[in-house]
């Protein structure tokens, strides 16, 4: 069942929101080769407790980190660990705050160092689908057309949208109803409704879609062993544009 947040939930839901955004700047301030994606787990551990919040990926369904650490062709979900990054790799760092029994969910693809120009196109891809989608997140609109616009987007720039994964509503719990897919279903899905909360979040591959799942039964990772990039915002249905939870207001972007 599709939860439509209260004034009180919705304002919790900010506050989760901007500690989630300022977790991930924290994070990107200490992106560089050399360092860990554990190290980088660490520190956005410290900032979500220094908010009063507790970490919202952290033991949920057994999962290790504070962050999901995803590096190249590992698309979601990957464990922080004692690999260093290199220059040229590129890492989506995940990651939700709990504020007061209501969470935040945002993702960024960072560029370690400098980049080859197909990851960087493939970087920038994955955002713009994002506000392409965004485009449709309004008051009236149906889950399809979020889909359909981030589908249309990735595949006419010659990269591919992740299946079997998919965004999905977010509030007292982290993953609640309705699934938000990135390509299009048989399903229309529902009408979208002012006081919904969805998590919108591209996962792109870079070259095609098939995938499999690590020994370790978490990480995502592409076929071909192409590069991946991943996008996310909690967006909030509202009468007019909607709003961004995990970017608040005249905050700057992020990667």
């Amino acid at each position: 069942m599709v939860k439509i947040k209260s004034r009180s939930e919705i304002e919790k839901m900010k506050v989760a929101g901007r500690y989630t955004y300022e977790t991930l700047k924290a994070v990107s301030e200490a992106v560089r080769p050399g360092v860990t994606t554990k190290q980088l787990d660490k520190i956005a551990e410290h900032y979500i407790h220094s908010k009063g919040c507790t970490g919202s990926f952290k033991g949920y369904g057994g999962f290790p980190g504070t962050i999901c650490a995803s590096v190249n062709e590992t698309v979601i979900h990957g464990f922080p660990d004692d690999v260093p990054l290199k220059e040229g790799d590129v890492v989506s760092v995940d990651v939700g705050a709990c504020y007061k029994g209501y969470h935040g969910d945002a993702c960024r693809t960072f560029k370690v160092g400098k980049v080859d120009e197909k990851t960087e196109k493939l970087v920038r891809v994955t955002r713009e689908s994002f506000y392409e989608a965004l485009k449709f997140a309004r008051d009236g609109y149906r889950i399809s057309d979020i889909s359909r616009a981030v589908q249309n987007y990735v595949e006419a720039n010659g990269f591919s949208v992740l299946r079997n994964y998919c965004g999905h509503g977010v509030g007292s719990e982290l993953h609640e109803d309705p699934e938000v897919p990135n390509y299009v279903t048989r399903s229309r899905g529902i009408r979208l409704r002012p006081g919904m909360v969805i998590a919108i979040e591209p996962m792109v591959c870079g070259g095609k879609k098939d995938i499999y799942v690590a020994d370790d039964e978490w990480a995502v990772i592409t076929q071909d062993g192409e590069k991946s990039a991943h996008y996310e915002n909690t967006v909030l249905i509202t009468t007019g544009d909607p709003m961004l939870l995990t970017f608040p207001a005249g905050c700057d972007e992020i990667g």
